[in-house]
């Protein structure tokens, strides 16, 4: 009340000054030219909240300010205002002299409310006139924050007040918005002096809350926004009880939680009370939940606890870490045994929990089971174990025993941790047998020359050899031309059969301590072979002929190594200046070098070790004229029978290319230079082939057997037309319908409706790329400029690089036609022709060779 009847009689005092000082500032004596003092701002109330600063300033309206002394401020107590001292930190209130002397500044560092009140500007004019001016201050106290955090999190479920408490002088009214919209006291919601009370919260009621208040006698109005976000206590996916670890092996486990904001994670070793992270080769990713143990070792064996953590609370879960030690296999012992005996095969292993074993033979997928076999009521697996030492022993009996049953077994034992193995061997012994030699053909030898007959036992443990010759043991004759050497595992009888009694059956005899056996050997007399029986022209050309040789009888034992043949033209009765050719068995027989329009006598010989059989098989072949070559042989096989009249159809794996591929044909007399190959896409239509002809695409190709189609359509036909050339001529074309493949359908994705910034520039800068290429193609085509025209000039060789080429000629075309006339006879040459299996290679020269026997 004192203060309200303070503030009152202050503002009748200003009222009557301010009466009085009107009335002095009109009166008609006075003028415009009166000497005044003048306050600035011009307001006589200056109305500012608390804790702001003010600035008032003082000025002499007079003619003369040199005038002017004695300028001063006053408080609302009619105390004068002094300057701030020198040195010193600034005053709540103090006074300043501005623009050269000629003005006072009073200046309110921080306002409060006992400042309010009414301050004098006071000056003496020429010594005795004075000079007053006056001006109020009023204070309020602003809209104030007292107590509304911008950020809040309540927890979900609860009643939670959104926090905003406000201050201000006069009171302030204060209402709510959410989204703009006004929050009214109903339901859940409820305005409370505090803030806003919210009743069983949800996260729903995540967002932006404004507060307002509003003074409404001083139009002061202020929002505060405050963001609500609910929070929720995390929850841990409940854990495996128990989890396994391999002793020596890493181990990981993953721990999930909901809550909001997202968890935090740590685990707990029950045990110790330890936090797992701290531990040596614990790791735990607190933002997944995760926990790695680089190596697991014994000790870890424990109870962990995961614990996920957040401002509204913590979870936890708990799990049982259960070691497993990897199965080990201590004892398992290769055992021989005799054939009919019984085999008793023993492996022993450790392991936490205690392993199961089982066998099998080695290198095979199936193992015995517990119990007797069904496959092999010989074979019993027996198994005890001792979980208290965690320890197995496995025992695998074999009754009978057979010499099948001789081999690598292998011992595996598993757990839960792991597998192990271990390979033991089973030895089987058993009498002397010969089975392995019993295919082996007859020795053979000829002319005196020592033969050797090797003879092996099979046998454990191993055998002796002995050697008899007409029941007679081989020692005991002193015969110098038979020789033994070696006695043992293996034998050898070298034969020396300088008569014809030697050419008989030898016996070999094995024994060792469970038994003997005996295995005969023939030694023959090798001979030549007979003479061919018949061959006969199956490709004749005009500078080579292929034969088909029938082959003579041979004996088991004593292959033919090569056939021969001999020719001369017919006019020519003297075989002893014939040609000679040498072919292996498994080669074309190509007689080349022959002469077009000649006709020519041949012989044929087979060949052994022994020699060349007696010549036989004779043919009289005469040679056509140069011409064409012959059709080429495509090498792609038909994926259908079709009609007789239609080409065969073949398929390319492709569907924008096919690899054409051919075989050499016969050059009739002239080498083949070139090949020419025509394709053109079509479709058949009630039995007739149509083409495009305007999509035919037509190419020479040097001497290839192969040539890559390229830019194919997809799912389409292409009749392909092949042909030979050489300096006659070409051959008859070789036809093939192609059908490319199907092709695989590109389906695009459209995740959104609208393209990404990304897409947009990729699109923009490949159609400036692409418009960039267009005009450089324009201006190579039209003006031979650009950068394709540049690399162009680039690659062009200058006319001499040409002329000097076509001087050497290339490498495929330094051989010149053949030109010799009719009447001029080729040189003699012998040669031979060999085959690898892929090439024939033809030699002149000495007939030498690995394929070549002569």
């Amino acid at each position: 009340m004192a203060a309200q009847y303070g503030r009152s009689l202050n503002s009748a005092a200003v009222m009557m000054l301010l009466v009085w000082i009107t009335l002095i500032g009109v009166a008609p004596s006075q003028g415009q030219n009166q000497p005044r003092l003048k306050i600035l701002p011009a307001s006589s109330i200056q109305r500012k909240p608390v804790g702001h600063s003010l600035l008032l300033t003082c000025r002499p309206e007079v003619p003369d300010t040199n005038l002017i002394s004695d300028l001063r401020w006053n408080d609302n107590r009619n105390m004068t205002i002094l300057p701030k001292p020198a040195g010193q930190s600034s005053p709540m209130i103090y006074t300043e002299s501005i623009a050269g002397g000629t003005a006072l500044a009073l200046i309110f560092n921080s306002l409060q409310e006992n400042m309010a009140g009414t301050y004098y500007c006071a000056a003496s004019y020429s010594v005795t006139e004075k000079l007053n001016a006056a001006v109020v201050v009023e204070t309020y106290v602003a809209i104030t924050w007292k107590d509304a955090p911008t950020d809040q999190r309540p927890l979900m479920g609860t009643d939670y007040i959104v926090r905003c408490e406000v201050t201000a002088n006069p009171p302030a009214t204060v209402d709510w918005l959410r989204n703009g919209d006004q929050i009214k006291s109903s339901g859940r919601y409820v305005i409370e002096n505090r803030g806003l009370l919210i009743k069983n919260i949800t996260e729903a009621d995540d967002g932006v809350y404004t507060c307002r208040a509003a003074v409404m006698s001083t139009g002061e109005l202020k929002n505060r926004e405050i963001r609500v976000e609910v929070q929720i206590m995390p929850e841990v996916q409940r854990l495996p009880q128990v989890m396994d670890a391999v002793e020596g092996q890493s181990f990981s486990v993953m721990c999930n939680a909901t809550g909001k904001p997202v968890p935090e994670f740590q685990w707990i070793k029950k045990g110790t009370q330890q936090n797992a992270a701290d531990l040596d080769r614990f790791s735990v990713n607190a933002i997944t939940g995760q926990l790695d143990i680089s190596t697991v070792e014994q000790q870890d064996h424990d109870n962990y606890a995961c614990i996920a953590r957040n401002p509204a609370g913590h979870s936890e879960s708990v799990m049982k870490l259960n070691v497993l030690i990897r199965p080990k296999i201590i004892e398992f012992i290769n055992i021989t045994v005799s054939e009919n005996e019984e085999a008793v095969f023993v492996c022993k292993a450790f392991g936490r929990p205690a392993p199961e074993i089982t066998f099998r033979r080695y290198g095979t997928v199936e193992e015995y089971t517990i119990g007797l076999q069904v496959s092999d009521d010989r074979i019993i697996l027996e198994q005890s174990t001792d979980d208290e030492k965690g320890e197995t022993v496995g025992t695998l009996r074999i009754s009978k025993l057979a010499t099948t049953d001789d081999g690598l077994y292998e011992c595996i034992a598993r757990n839960r941790g792991d597998v192990a193995f271990k390979v033991g061997h089973i030895t089987v012994e058993y009498r002397p047998i010969f089975d392995h030699m019993k295919a082996l053909p007859p020795v053979y030898t000829w002319e005196e020359r020592p033969a050797n007959l090797s003879c092996f036992a099979q046998a454990i443990p191993n055998a002796t050899i002995e050697w008899r010759f007409n029941d007679r043991r081989v020692q005991d004759l002193y015969d110098q031309n038979l020789r033994i050497e070696n006695e043992g595992l293996r034998s050898d009888l070298i034969v020396t059969p300088r008569d014809r009694r030697y050419y008989t059956a030898y016996k070999c005899v094995a024994n060792n301590r469970l038994g003997s056996a005996e295995h005969v050997m023939e030694l023959r007399e090798a001979r030549i072979p007979e003479s061919v029986p018949q061959a006969k022209p199956r490709i004749v050309s005009a500078t080579s002929i292929t034969f088909d040789i029938m082959v003579p009888p041979v004996e088991p034992g004593l292959p033919l190594t090569a056939f021969s043949v001999q020719w001369k033209e017919q006019f020519q009765s003297d075989w002893n200046f014939a040609f000679n050719r040498t072919w292996s068995p498994d080669s074309p027989y190509i007689v080349e070098g022959l002469r077009p329009q000649t006709a020519y006598s041949f012989r044929f010989a087979a060949r052994n070790v022994v020699g060349l059989s007696q010549w036989g098989a004779y043919v009289d072949q005469s040679t056509p004229r140069r011409s064409e070559p012959e059709t080429p042989r495509i090498l792609h096989t038909p994926i259908q029978d079709e009609e007789e009249d239609s080409d065969p159809i073949v398929t390319s794996p492709y569907a924008d290319h096919f690899d054409m591929r051919w075989s050499i044909p016969v050059d009739n007399g002239e080498p083949i230079d070139m090949y020419r190959i025509k394709y053109c896409p079509g479709t058949k239509v009630n039995g007739y082939w149509t083409e495009m002809e305007e999509h035919c695409i037509e190419q020479d190709i040097a001497r290839m057997t192969n040539f890559e189609m390229r830019n194919l359509q997809a799912d389409t036909y292409y009749r392909i037309e092949l042909m030979a050339h050489n300096a006659i001529g070409f051959s008859k074309p070789a036809h093939v319908l192609m059908k490319t493949a199907r092709g695989i359908d590109v389906v695009l994705r459209v995740d959104s409706p609208t393209l990404s910034s990304t897409a947009v520039v990729g699109i923009v800068i490949g159609s400036v790329v692409l418009l960039l290429l267009i005009a450089d193609l324009l201006c190579c085509a039209f003006g031979n400029l650009g950068i394709l025209a540049t690399l162009c000039r680039k690659t062009k060789r200058s006319p001499s690089d040409l002329d000097d080429e076509a001087k050497l000629g290339r490498e495929d075309e330094k051989q010149p036609l053949n030109t010799q006339p009719a009447a001029a006879s080729p040189p003699k040459v012998n040669s031979s022709v060999e085959f690898d299996g892929r090439v024939v290679h033809s030699r002149s020269g000495e007939i030498i060779g690995k394929n070549s026997a002569v």
